[in-house]
């Protein structure tokens, strides 16, 4: 498949020594954009949206990862189990052990405040 496409200048003359893996840089920053756009940096803005709200230690506590981020985690836990996960799919769990670990902290030191609240 042909595309033609306009760019700047610039951007042209930064390509034209690397033309023959344009369609590499391409893939890489396709890549990059849905990683970006769709995975596991969606989900971080969620979490840290609730936990920039100020929750009440029960509410921290009671955090859950909405559907679709549950439907991914499972999907990827799933073909990590069976044929593997793409560069492209470890780097989106990554981000999601990232979540995770963020969302324990946060509800560990609930859990001190509330033992600390009701003693």
């Amino acid at each position: 498949m042909q595309i033609t496409i306009d760019i700047p200048d610039d951007l042209a003359s930064r390509l034209t020594p690397v033309q023959d893996q344009v369609p590499q840089i391409l893939e890489l920053g396709l890549r990059e954009f849905n990683v970006t756009a769709e995975a596991g940096l969606v989900g971080l803005a969620q979490v840290l949206e609730v936990l920039a709200s100020l929750p009440s230690p029960q509410e921290v506590l009671a955090l859950r990862p909405s559907e679709n981020m549950q439907r991914q985690i499972d999907g990827l836990l799933e073909k990590s189990k069976g044929e593997g996960l793409s560069p492209n799919e470890e780097l989106i769990w990554q981000q999601y052990e990232y979540i995770e670990h963020l969302v324990r902290m946060a509800k560990a030191r609930a859990l001190l405040k509330l033992k600390a609240t009701a003693a």
